[in-house]
């Protein structure tokens, strides 16, 4: 069976533009600034992501005040998912983001202490209490509260059970939550305030024991992120998966709450 010419020009113009649109979003591969207490629920997100549409993001993890920093100075991010939203209001005022953003979780701390530790992991804090009293605590892992919301949260939750002022020779900052989480597993603290979600993580999850800190003894988490200036359209798509229901499974099976 011959084609007809209109046929074939219909073809070829068709599978060329198919191929423009696939060398398109191959090209476009957007740079995302995100909280390291996401980064294994992001991983994840991301490979769904990928699976579903063909496209491709890097995510880039560390402290979200940091990453503010950064984006102020030009960083060419084109989304940034916080750990705070008070981080990208700021933003968000500024100018140099494209909306005020959405929630997209809530995150929450837990006590972790490594395997081996004379810590319990109490959710009260207060065999940390009672170790600062019988000398069984060297060093006790939290984020750098300056810039990084779990560290000034896990502040929050320790001078809510009277230890802020008894643990400042004994605080080991993390730079950031995933350092943190590091240090209060590795040997280098007897335990520590970090992220639930990378509590729950396969790699540190094996490493020691963990319980939740009751929500009200800090300011909520709640994790919000935005579109930057410079947003393409696969960061626009992958913002919405992310808020989309599958986004929002995956999240929750890492330990993060609901927006």
């Amino acid at each position: 069976m011959r084609l007809r010419p209109r046929l074939i020009l219909a073809i070829l113009l068709l599978t060329g533009l198919l191929n423009a649109r696939q060398s398109m979003a191959q090209e476009d591969v957007p740079s995302i600034a995100a909280a390291a207490s996401i980064q294994f629920a992001l991983t994840e997100t991301i490979q769904a992501f990928h699976d579903q549409t063909g496209r491709v993001v890097q995510a880039t993890y560390g402290s979200s005040g940091n990453f503010v920093r950064q984006i102020r100075q030009g960083a060419p991010f084109e989304m940034f998912l916080s750990a705070d939203e008070k981080f990208v209001l700021d933003l968000a005022a500024d100018g140099l983001s494209q909306n005020d953003g959405d929630v997209y979780a809530t995150g929450r701390l837990v006590i972790m202490v490594p395997h081996g530790s004379p810590l319990v992991a109490d959710g009260t804090l207060e065999d940390v209490r009672a170790a600062l009293a019988d000398g069984r605590l060297g060093r006790f892992a939290i984020a750098n509260p300056e810039h990084a919301p779990y560290g000034a949260r896990a502040k929050e939750v320790l001078s809510h059970a009277g230890l802020w002022d008894a643990l400042q020779d004994r605080l080991v900052f993390g730079e950031n939550i995933a350092q943190t989480a590091q240090f209060a597993t590795s040997g280098n603290a007897e335990g520590g305030l970090i992220a639930y979600s990378l509590a729950l993580s396969p790699t540190v999850a094996p490493l020691g024991t963990f319980q939740l800190i009751a929500e009200s003894w800090h300011t909520p988490l709640r994790q919000r992120m935005v579109l930057l200036k410079d947003a393409g359209e696969t960061a626009q798509i992958f913002y919405d998966f992310v808020k989309s229901p599958a986004g929002q499974a995956i999240l929750a099976k890492h330990g993060f709450a609901a927006p």
